[in-house]
């Protein structure tokens, strides 16, 4: 029944639909046309409605297609075993699942919505249907101590930076550890999982939100003051796929660079894209709140901290707040 209510709209070229009509064609009530209607907005259609005119059709969700997506990669092999779910509780979880299984490094894990997406923390994750990329990839940095861990989640941060800025012009910054924010705003959160034996790194899931095509109105009220999306930075929709395809070949060159020459060179790729140091921050820890100048960060990815007595503090973990 939802799929011939689309073929309706679709034959209707952009014309208005009334509620009457689409209830006679589809032999079901006005109410029921409503409902269906709404349960299109949820998957990402767009409608306008009009009193006494009715309904028209002015956008469609943008899905992601896994099969143009391996031809349109160039990478070795991120990206180049891919598990593609309309929904899932959370990528993160599904790829533990894989790993279960023996999945190998660079398997992608890619959902057009997360119903139980997670940040740091446990910190719950807005990712509605068809407007963002919600993935998880799976790195296996085979010999690497797990106190590689943060220079990792970096890494990643500033791989997304330079894809966001290559490939929409907004000028993103990365907040210290793992958050991409445009004007102060947030448009993407990083989440880091990993095992290790005997202080080794066995594996390591790297969970990556970015909100791409979201709208004002996707978000709850509560979060429109502190997050945002590429598509109201740029003013205009966003390729998914370009970006993904962008992102993940940024992320593979770099991650090469880091394991042949180390975290020197992503040190210093990172400190030109934050936005986190040669200010005064706050910071919330474990231990409470702590504030001072930003100077930089230590070779293990740790934020330098310059206290207003003029000690040095170094933070391995904490959510960094700007006075």
């Amino acid at each position: 029944m939802t799929e011939r209510l689309v073929e309706l709209f679709e034959a209707s070229q952009g014309a208005f639909l009334s509620g009457e009509e689409l209830s006679d064609k589809l032999a079901i009530s006005r109410t029921a046309v409503w409902k269906r209607i709404e349960k299109l907005r949820e998957e990402g259609y767009t409608f306008e409605a009009v009193p006494r005119k009715g309904y028209r059709l002015i956008g469609k969700p943008d899905k992601l297609d896994p099969a143009a997506l391996v031809t349109r990669l160039q990478t070795e092999l991120f990206g180049r075993r891919i598990h593609y779910h309309q929904e899932v509780e959370s990528t993160q979880t599904t790829a533990l699942a894989l790993l279960a299984e023996g999945a190998p490094e660079g398997t992608l894990i890619l959902a057009e919505q997360q119903t139980a997406g997670r940040g740091r923390q446990g910190r719950p994750w807005i990712s509605p249907k068809g407007k963002g990329l919600w993935m998880s990839l799976v790195l296996k940095p085979a010999g690497l101590p797990i106190s590689c861990t943060p220079q990792l989640t970096l890494l990643v941060a500033v791989a997304l930076c330079r894809a966001v800025r290559a490939e929409t012009g907004v000028e993103a910054g990365i907040k210290w550890p793992n958050d991409l924010l445009v004007g102060g705003r947030k448009i993407s959160g990083i989440l880091l999982e990993s095992r290790a034996e005997d202080a080794s790194l066995q594996h390591i899931i790297a969970g990556v939100g970015i909100s791409v095509n979201l709208t004002e109105e996707d978000y709850p009220e509560g979060l429109r003051e502190t997050a945002t999306s590429l598509a109201i930075e740029a003013g205009r929709p966003v390729d998914r796929m370009q970006l993904l395809c962008r992102f993940l070949q940024e992320w593979e060159q770099l991650y090469k660079l880091y394991l042949e020459q180390g975290f020197g060179p992503v040190k210093l790729l990172w400190e030109a894209l934050t936005v986190s140091l040669h200010r005064t921050i706050r910071c919330r820890t474990p231990q409470g709140f702590v504030e001072g100048y930003g100077e930089g960060i230590d070779d293990f990815g740790a934020l330098l901290l310059r206290l207003p007595d003029g000690t040095q503090q170094r933070l391995i973990s904490g959510d960094v707040e700007f006075r």
